[in-house]
């Protein structure tokens, strides 16, 4: 892929991209987003099928409370599988998620094309793998650690507070020469977060000049506001909220459920044919 610029921005009819999320894990949250190196490629295969623009693969859980695996075990997880997909698609869009810049660098090494950070470039190694490579990043903000992100989040103002600390990091990557369309700017929704939080994040799409995707796939904000204790049961939730994404102009959406998401953005494209950029 010659221009990746154009794949961090919304679709020319309105729809959000998607970003199909492949769990090279045995403990992400949603169970049912598992996959081990034998069901792996075929899965991320089916997500470019189902209309994804790029598959996230990721090697080590970040749910709250999520207990951290070396570097070495992630890499071991997500490289045979960022290699495979390279070589099954040479053209599709592959994100590594990542908060270590030695995985993220043999990941984009096998053919990633993004770093998609969830600690939001905290270490300075993979600011400048981000800036050397030249790579597509998404920054995500995250208070605290997973393993005590939902310990009493708080904050004065999240909206004002997460946009200036995304801001920030984008502005000074850019002004270390890195292309400004080249990033992506995810909020956190979850990581670091209540309920409240969560919810002000949605109504508050950032007026950015970078892109935003929107991470919020069965999150447990779903439980709380709907009563869905199980991941199972909070498709429609979810679905809710790509919606209202679309109508906010966010750019990617992250997703478990990519053919779900492509029916919802293609109807709503066809009926609200005014979006169309």
């Amino acid at each position: 892929m010659d221009d990746l610029r154009p794949f961090l921005r919304r679709r020319p009819d309105g729809r959000c991209r998607l970003m199909g999320i492949l769990n090279v894990t045995p403990d992400s949250f949603h169970a049912a987003s598992r996959v081990d190196v034998d069901t792996a490629v075929e899965r991320g295969l089916e997500m470019w099928s189902a209309g994804a623009d790029w598959v996230d693969v990721g090697g080590e859980s970040t749910r709250p409370g999520a207990t951290p695996v070396d570097s070495v075990e992630e890499a071991n997880r997500v490289v045979p599988i960022i290699q495979a997909l390279r070589q099954a698609n040479p053209n599709g869009l592959i994100s590594i998620d990542t908060r270590r810049s030695d995985v993220a660098a043999a990941a984009l090494d096998a053919g990633a094309n993004m770093a998609n950070d969830v600690s939001g470039l905290r270490d300075p190694a993979m600011e400048e793998l981000v800036i050397e490579r030249g790579c597509a990043v998404c920054i995500m903000h995250m208070q605290g650690e997973p393993g005590n992100m939902q310990q009493n989040p708080t904050y004065d103002d999240v909206v004002s507070e997460v946009h200036e600390s995304l801001t920030s990091t984008a502005n000074r990557l850019v002004s270390k020469g890195h292309d400004s369309a080249m990033i992506c700017l995810d909020p956190g929704i979850g990581f670091g977060k209540n309920l409240t939080h969560n919810l002000e994040l949605l109504h508050s799409r950032s007026n950015s000049d970078y892109s935003i995707l929107w991470g919020v796939s069965r999150k447990s904000m779903f439980k709380q506001l709907l009563g869905r204790e199980q991941t199972e049961d909070r498709l429609a939730g979810t679905l809710g909220v790509a919606a209202h994404a679309m109508l906010e102009g966010v750019d990617i959406l992250r997703v478990h459920d990519v053919e779900a998401h492509n029916d919802l953005l293609t109807t709503l494209a066809t009926l609200r044919p005014e979006l169309n950029s």
